[in-house]
């Protein structure tokens, strides 16, 4: 199965994520994803660093994708960030990446980079997977 075309086309709907805040699909699969930014203005706040706002949206996008890939629909439940360091560069890149996949729950931990390689935030979000199908729209 292509689970990068099923993403995107489950995700294009997700205006927040993929129009306003520019977040790109570049990898998924089941219990996984990569998604990337290019930053521009709308990302950093006054003292023009990247704002937490946007990384978090980043990690968040990230971990509904890799938790919904051939998976029951998937919702966050508890989230905790760790902001390391500025991003540098012109993209961020988030990775997720399953811990612990069960038949109601799943624990990620989603890893920050700047385009230079690196770490800039790590994220571990605990989902609840229902016993619904996620819909196509």
């Amino acid at each position: 199965m292509d689970y990068l075309t099923e993403a995107r086309e489950i995700f294009k709907n997700d205006i927040y994520a993929t129009e306003t805040n520019g977040i790109v699909i570049e990898a998924a699969d089941i219990n996984y994803a990569r998604c990337s930014v290019e930053i521009d203005r709308r990302h950093r706040n006054a003292s023009n660093v990247v704002m937490g706002g946007a990384l978090f949206t980043l990690a968040d996008f990230t971990f509904a994708v890799a938790s919904n890939m051939g998976n029951p629909l998937t919702v966050s439940v508890t989230s905790q960030i760790t902001y390391l360091n500025p991003a540098f560069g012109n993209k961020m890149t988030a990775e997720a990446e399953c811990l612990k996949s069960g038949k109601s729950s799943c624990t990620f931990t989603i890893r920050i980079t700047d385009e230079n390689g690196k770490l800039i935030a790590v994220v571990t979000t605990t989902g609840y997977r229902t016993n619904k199908t996620i819909e196509k729209k």
